[in-house]
């Protein structure tokens, strides 16, 4: 059927009704954005210039932390531009390539922490295979097909949904545009969109999640055996945030993707997309990288070098 759209552009949600407060949510969601940036520059220059970093651990952490860059960098400036500035129209082009690169940064960073977990799973519960297993073809090939599989899984949603015809509302419910808000819009039947966006979602973020989840059981069962109370603590401290992020981020996701159209709220919608838009690119550095002992220890070093060529 010929697409009969008369909307030509969309409005988006800001952070708030009163002035103040929508500056207020601004410049935290602004700086929340430089401090994730900041991190994630940080550990993929560190990964990439220590030679001693080269493993297939950082590799992946060096991956994830471009990706994070990418995720937060597709909502976050525009949105709080909009916010501040109070332009909250967007073109119709526009809103499709956000929508496609939102589902896609989403879908590749899910897809890493999965093969991370993996990595995690290798390294503590087989270490003599480790090299064998978790070798350069395998983190590449992995990486190669996450980030394939990310841009097929955005192309299918983004053309599913722009398929619809919009002659009804254009303002969209969120901060940023999103499939299910421009679902909600349509004037067409969108039945097929519903059942694509509930089995997709479900599918993979379902096993992902149980994969990651198997993995962190199994990683637990080999630590617990470890009668070395430090390795035990080690171990925990670096599992169990990464279980919560990626709790948050399926759970705040998986809820707005699947909730049904008569129990939506835009103020409900906007609060758990932050949860999966903001939250684990600025958690992510934190809990992977910069605890980690040997990229402060780096991070260290490189603050000192560039001290020492200031003063000479």
């Amino acid at each position: 059927m010929v697409n009969v759209s008369t909307v030509t552009e969309f409005l988006l949600e800001g952070f708030a009704e009163a002035w103040e407060l929508r500056l207020l949510l601004s410049m935290l969601f602004l700086l929340m954005y430089l401090a994730t940036l900041l991190g994630n520059l940080i550990i993929v220059t560190v990964t990439t210039i220590n030679q001693n970093l080269h493993t297939p651990m950082y590799f992946f952490l060096r991956n994830l932390s471009f990706v994070d860059m990418c995720y937060i960098s597709v909502t976050v400036p525009s949105a709080c531009v909009n916010s501040l500035t109070g332009n909250r129209s967007i073109s119709m082009a526009g809103c499709a390539i956000q929508v496609f690169l939102v589902i896609f940064c989403a879908c590749v960073e899910l897809l890493l922490l999965t093969i991370m977990a993996h990595d995690r799973f290798v390294a503590i519960c087989q270490p003599l295979h480790y090299p064998v297993i978790m070798n350069r073809q395998f983190c590449v090939q992995t990486t190669l097909a996450s980030l394939l599989s990310g841009i097929i899984y955005a192309a299918v949603h983004t053309g599913s949904t722009f398929q619809l015809s919009f002659c009804q509302s254009n303002v969209v419910s969120q901060f940023f545009c999103d499939s299910p808000s421009l679902i909600r819009l349509s004037c067409s039947d969108t039945f097929s969109n519903e059942l694509l966006i509930i089995f997709s979602t479900l599918g993979v973020g379902g096993s992902c999640f149980i994969f990651i989840v198997l993995s962190y059981i199994r990683i637990f069962s080999a630590v617990l055996k470890i009668h070395v109370k430090e390795k035990q603590g080690k171990a925990f401290s670096t599992c169990l945030p990464h279980i919560l992020v990626m709790s948050v981020f399926l759970g705040s996701s998986v809820t707005v993707y699947i909730r049904p159209p008569a129990i939506s709220n835009s103020i409900q919608n906007i609060i758990l997309s932050i949860f999966y838009t903001i939250v684990p690119p600025f958690l992510n550095p934190i809990i992977y990288s910069l605890r980690n002992k040997q990229i402060k220890e780096e991070v260290e070093k490189m603050i000192l070098r560039m001290l020492y060529t200031k003063k000479i």
